[in-house]
């Protein structure tokens, strides 16, 4: 959230990192992405709140392990902070990684969970010069970059924006990289409950749609006038979502099922020309999404590049402390996050609203 340009590092030398949690995004996303930056990057700090995960996962990288937030952030070789631990960590953590003066900080998304905490983190990332980068992959994929070259006026006509995604679970992908994995068996929903329903459209928004919901804000600069006109849960994990915000129709749709073909696509579409951009699913070291820009007189496609969006955002965060790149401005981390936020309540409100037959009276109001 740091928008100065300010040289930084010794470009001769490489950066250490520290992780706070040690999971599958860590595992099976992050370490083989710094793997392949080995010329700017080196893991110095494991933390997790697990001992053993935390000492398991840095023997693989060489590097120090400890259970303590605080003692990761003490460390003087961890000048990158990469948080990588649930949801309602993040703002804390973000802004005790800001207040210890480190160059920088990734954080996956969300960011926050609050407008007030987006708020916290950005007077703090500004008060102590310290860039906050949230962990969107898909805007630092080249694919959707070269998406960016080739829409031309597109953003500004488009009048129908869609998300699809359709994916097996994730531990199809966590288990091929993850050495230790500690899934917890989950309850079965009861989605007749409406306090159910609210919570599982927050998880779903917040933590898959949000992949996506950077790329819709790039077409809906405005969503004050944001409307659910649709939501419903797609057993057993996924959403059916249509809304209308800044004067455009939005859809998105997820699938986690058993699947074996997973297809991840964003797609808009304007009276004159359209864009479909395929990204590789979340967990997949698979190289960039690709494009197709269309209109009536021509067909462009760009795409796959070398790199993915996780090894891309990795990149950012280096020209970002080298001063050749700004941090993305905090207004637009704020306002991408109040789009999740106000999203994921009114899906809520409406998949309850249309559950309203079959529940009692002071459930559907409860």
């Amino acid at each position: 959230m740091n928008n100065q340009k300010i040289p930084r590092i010794n470009k001769n030398r490489r950066l250490g990192v520290g992780f706070l949690g040690a999971g599958p995004v860590t595992q099976a996303i992050h370490l083989p992405s710094l793997a392949r930056l080995g010329d700017l990057f080196t893991v110095s700090h494991v933390m997790d709140v697990n001992p053993a995960v935390a000492e398991s996962v840095a023997g693989r990288v060489g590097a120090r392990s400890s259970s303590s937030v605080e003692e990761l952030l003490a460390d003087e070789s961890v000048e990158v902070v990469a948080i990588c631990s649930p949801h309602q960590f993040h703002a804390e953590q973000v802004i005790a990684a800001c207040r210890a003066g480190k160059k920088a900080v990734l954080c996956e998304k969300p960011f926050a969970v609050s407008a007030e905490e987006a708020a916290k983190i950005s007077e703090v990332s500004a008060e102590m010069g310290v860039p906050v980068i949230v962990g969107a992959m898909h805007t630092f994929d080249p694919g959707w970059l070269a998406a960016e070259e080739l829409w031309g006026d597109l953003p500004d006509t488009a009048h129908y924006i869609r998300s699809s995604i359709v994916l097996p679970p994730n531990a199809r992908f966590e288990d091929f990289a993850t050495e230790v994995i500690t899934r917890p068996s989950m309850p079965k929903p009861d989605y007749s409950d409406p306090a159910v329903v609210r919570a599982r459209f927050e998880g779903m928004v917040l933590g898959l749609a949000i992949h996506d919901l950077p790329l819709v804000r790039r077409f809906v600069p405005r969503f004050d006038d944001l409307q659910v006109l649709h939501a419903a849960i797609a057993k057993p994990f996924g959403y059916s979502i249509t809304l209308r915000a800044g004067g455009r129709t939005i859809e998105m749709l997820a699938s986690i099922n058993r699947t074996w073909k997973p297809e991840w696509t964003f797609e808009a579409y304007g009276p004159a020309s359209a864009m479909k951009v395929t990204f590789s699913p979340s967990y997949v070291q698979a190289g960039s999404a690709v494009v197709e820009y269309t209109t009536e007189a021509r067909k462009v496609a760009a795409g796959p590049f070398k790199h993915n969006g996780y090894e891309g955002e990795w990149r950012h965060i280096w020209d970002v402390i080298a001063g050749s790149a700004t941090a993305p401005a905090a207004q637009t981390l704020i306002d991408d996050l109040g789009f999740a936020i106000k999203i994921a309540n009114a899906a809520g409100e409406a998949a309850i609203a249309g559950l309203a037959p079959a529940l009692k009276p002071e459930e559907a109001r409860a």
